[in-house]
């Protein structure tokens, strides 16, 4: 690799976690499991929502959406931490590098606004019911998707396009098992002041927007659950909201400890780990938190189950 200018950078090596290679069959073996479970229980759930009218809803249609961005983003780093488990070749070109940044960023970001939109969704459908079908229209649907689109591009390029613009002439070797932002700024021998400006500004408005969006919605989905007078209506109004509620708490807390406090007394390997978990074990996390605790989703499964039984 040269030495001067970032463009002439044609390659980086992935490090990976300390000692992988003394048990490579092990990791190798785990991480193809959880992917191939991750494949199968997203794209169940975008197919399952697709061919069961009785899940034609808002809820449901972002539930599909988040399916298919958890699924894109886990594509863009698992297979390719797979392959450098049982090669001895660790390297990842110049260009893959920052296609597969590039596509976790804006995936990963609009997993976020995704997560918001099904708050509002709650919100309208609980404390809203009578005005539901009128508020929530596919018009609305699809403008709040293309937005959280919008954002994780808009997120994804300028942060690619400013790392990527930098000198690397400390080492090619990044200490990490796929290409985030952090480790490879660390390789840089430019002044990164600014970009770690424009990360900041970027990762602190995307959460402070979302996860505003989606306490707000739930003081107010609380407040209206805490007047039902009904004992029944009141667990059936949580019941709805509680899947959800789950996979925002993991995805928010893991994602806030990688980026909002980076920088505190961590390890690469501590990082790594909580890349690990919201990276590659969330996308597996989702699906199974959407089946198992909701109703409507295990009704379809049910049905899908018998039809192809009687088939």
């Amino acid at each position: 690799m040269e030495q001067n200018n970032g463009s002439a950078v044609t390659g980086f090596l992935l490090l990976g976690f300390a000692g992988q290679h003394r048990s490579w069959q092990v990791l190798f073996t785990a991480f193809l499991i959880i992917y191939v479970a991750t494949l199968v229980g997203n794209i169940g759930m975008i197919l399952l929502i697709k061919t069961d009218p009785a899940l034609h809803t808002p809820m449901y249609f972002f539930l599909q959406q988040l399916a298919f961005v958890d699924l894109c983003y886990s594509s863009a780093i698992t297979p390719k931490m797979l392959q450098n488990f049982v090669s001895t070749n660790q390297s990842i070109s110049f260009t893959g590098c920052i296609l597969q940044l590039l596509v976790y960023g804006t995936f990963v970001t609009s997993d976020c606004f995704i997560l918001a939109s099904m708050a509002v969704d709650r919100y309208v459908a609980i404390c809203k019911p009578l005005h539901y079908p009128v508020i929530m229209s596919r018009r609305l649907c699809i403008q709040l998707l293309l937005g959280s689109y919008l954002m994780g591009s808009l997120n994804a390029s300028v942060n690619t396009s400013l790392t990527f613009s930098l000198d690397f002439c400390k080492s090619n070797a990044i200490n990490h098992f796929f290409c985030d932002i952090p480790p490879i700024l660390a390789l840089s021998c430019s002044r990164i002041d600014f970009n770690i400006m424009v990360l900041t500004a970027f990762v602190g408005f995307n959460l402070t927007l979302t996860v505003s969006v989606i306490i707000f919605s739930y003081i107010y989905i609380l407040a209206t659950i805490l007047r039902m007078s009904s004992a029944a209506g009141r667990r059936k109004a949580f019941s709805t909201c509680a899947s959800h509620l789950t996979a925002v708490t993991i995805f928010y807390g893991t994602l806030s400890y990688m980026y909002v406090l980076h920088g505190a007394n961590r390890s690469q390997e501590q990082e790594k780990v909580a890349s690990l978990f919201y990276g590659i074990m969330i996308p597996l996390l989702n699906p199974l938190i959407y089946s198992l605790r909701n109703q409507d989703v295990i009704a379809a499964i049910r049905h899908m189950g018998m039809k192809c039984f009687s088939a």
